[in-house]
């Protein structure tokens, strides 16, 4: 068993928590979520994240408006839907508890 497989699967699984979390606190271009991820650590291919901005999409978690830019192209900035909130809600509450469960387990010698 490689453990740094593990580890990747442990982040992707936080990545859709993650990316909402950044979303709702405001509008947010692309790169900028690339960059705080992968401050973070919690990304390590960029490519992982277009095809979860377009799940969050169709769940209509997210949404985006085009922003005319100066220096090229329109830019697409996402924002968080209503919708959106309330499933980071119980995302939120579910890391709670697993966070509280995890430590629970881990201080038991």
């Amino acid at each position: 068993m490689n453990v740094a497989n593990t580890q990747i699967q442990m982040r992707k699984g936080l990545l859709e928590f993650c990316v909402l979390h950044i979303i709702s606190r405001g509008e947010v271009y692309t790169s900028d979520l690339i960059e705080e991820l992968t401050q973070a650590q919690m990304i390590v291919v960029e490519g992982t994240l277009y095809p979860l901005l377009n799940r969050l999409k169709s769940a209509e978690l997210v949404t985006y408006r085009w922003v005319e830019s100066e220096s090229g192209p329109p830019r697409k900035y996402y924002l968080i839907t209503e919708e959106g909130k309330k499933f980071l809600l119980t995302l939120s509450e579910t890391w709670t508890s697993l966070v509280n469960s995890t430590t629970e387990i881990m201080a038991k010698n």
